[in-house]
């Protein structure tokens, strides 16, 4: 498993995930709400991805990766927006994704915690 800086493809993918959700209002039908609520949850994904590739020992990163894909994925529901079919679909396509991959990720980061705190 990659544990250097950089090289885990979990968190480049997370990345992704984060500029893809920030960008959608630009291809989806959107209103105020659910453009800034994809912009800001987004751009947070793509931040932890970045954080958790420069510091590939940062476990909890990979939580609040977790939470962030679950905070998007109920997104479309507590800010109101279901009515917005692509919007929401992004929103639970990209947000069940980010769970996934910060869950997977959760093994990896754990180990690259362990060697690390082995090399003190």
């Amino acid at each position: 498993m990659a544990t250097r800086a950089w090289s885990r493809p979990h968190d480049w993918a997370e990345v992704v995930l984060g500029v893809v959700a920030a960008l959608s209002f630009l291809w989806v039908a959107h209103d105020s709400t659910t453009m800034w609520t994809m912009v800001v949850l987004g751009g947070l994904i793509a931040l932890d991805g970045l954080l958790s590739l420069a510091r590939p020992g940062l476990v909890y990163g990979e939580g609040v990766q977790v939470v962030l894909g679950v905070l998007l994925f109920i997104s479309p529901w507590v800010m109101g927006y279901t009515g917005l079919t692509a919007a929401s679909w992004s929103s639970w396509i990209i947000g069940g994704l980010a769970i996934i991959l910060g869950a997977a990720a959760l093994p990896v980061a754990n180990a690259a915690h362990g060697r690390m705190a082995g090399t003190h």
